[in-house]
């Protein structure tokens, strides 16, 4: 276990720890946007990077499109920055040349400086309060991140919140993975354990419908390369097919590289999973070990409720009240 500085941002200090398996799997974490900046699994006869990030806290702060960080209070697309709850009408930050609300706000969760909580050798626990009306959105809120290294190279993120009035939360883990250092992830291949999917329209706002993915460039069922020839970009949210493994996380996603067999599995309690390519990737600031990021150098898969589910009722619940406790565990397996 290690903890150092990354810097500072508007005077808070920003934190790195690096937390590590037995089996050799090491990620490190920042207290900016509960990110996860690094992560490092065994692989053969040695290791392999599997996820994208950045080199300095001012990189992150002007260039990150949300590299492995945290986004809340909630995640994803709420349509025209709107919804009600009780009789009352909410309006979220949006971007002055944004319709929609994304990712809680321009200044939500993944943006924000998070307390760095008990840390150890194998995991470290960070901690946020979102006081009542932050980004718009109802009540004080605490949120909390805890990244562990199971063995030998799961990465398990758990996720909680609690509030002291009625609110919405959603979050997810954002993190970029790319499963042998290419600089094009599209040859990966993909199998999403999904049988419908949640279409949505140009401006990535869900229809209401939810569509079977047979016969469509959304099927996933059966591994398959990311590239397709109808050139189909993704940056959807499928419906996860929920049935627990032991754990009692349902498989969700598997991930293999052809190039190196590595393979990441996808494991979590939550409703859906937003798949997505980066095909609008183009980090202008050189990446761990002097990577360019460009368009599809990592893929996306955010476990979540579904985009908009606040305004669609028959999506998965988001609200949360006083004395209730949010849940959300996720696994990212390496083998």
């Amino acid at each position: 276990m290690n903890v150092h500085s990354f810097g500072q941002h508007e005077g808070a200090p920003i934190f790195e720890a690096t937390i590590a398996s037995k089996a050799g799997a090491t990620a490190k974490v920042l207290t900016w946007g509960a990110a996860l900046r690094d992560l490092v699994v065994p692989h053969g006869q040695g290791k392999q990077r599997v996820t994208l990030g950045l080199n300095s806290i001012e990189d992150y702060v002007a260039y990150s499109p949300y590299f492995g960080a945290t986004p809340g209070r909630y995640a994803n697309r709420i349509a025209n920055g709107r919804f009600s709850l009780d009789g009352a009408v909410y309006n979220i930050a949006r971007k002055p040349d944004e319709k929609h609300a994304l990712h809680g706000g321009p200044d939500g969760f993944g943006h924000r400086a998070w307390k760095l909580g008990p840390v150890d050798a194998s995991s470290a626990t960070l901690e946020f309060d979102s006081p009542d009306g932050d980004q718009g959105f109802p009540g004080a809120l605490r949120a909390t991140c805890v990244y562990r290294l199971l063995e030998p190279a799961t990465l398990r993120i758990e996720l909680s919140a609690t509030c002291d009035r009625p609110t919405i939360v959603n979050l997810t883990h954002h993190g970029y993975y790319n499963l042998d250092g290419s600089s094009d992830v599209r040859d990966h291949e993909l199998a999403i354990l999904a049988d419908f999917y949640t279409p949505s329209d140009a401006e990535l706002i869900p229809t209401g419908e939810i569509r079977a993915v047979a016969g469509t460039p959304f099927d996933f069922r059966q591994p398959r390369s990311i590239r397709n020839s109808t050139g189909q970009l993704y940056d959807v949210n499928f419906v996860a097919a929920r049935t627990p493994d032991a754990t009692g996380l349902a498989p969700i996603a598997r991930v293999r590289s052809p190039l190196n067999g590595l393979t990441m599995e996808l494991h979590s309690s939550e409703p859906g999973v937003q798949f997505y390519d980066a095909a609008k990737l183009d980090c202008p600031v050189a990446g761990l070990d002097g990577a360019r990021y460009g368009a599809h150098a990592g893929l996306c898969l955010e476990p979540q409720r579904f985009p908009d589910s606040p305004n669609r009722r028959h999506f998965s619940p988001c609200r949360l009240t006083a004395g209730e406790v949010y849940r959300h565990v996720s696994e990212y397996r390496f083998a």
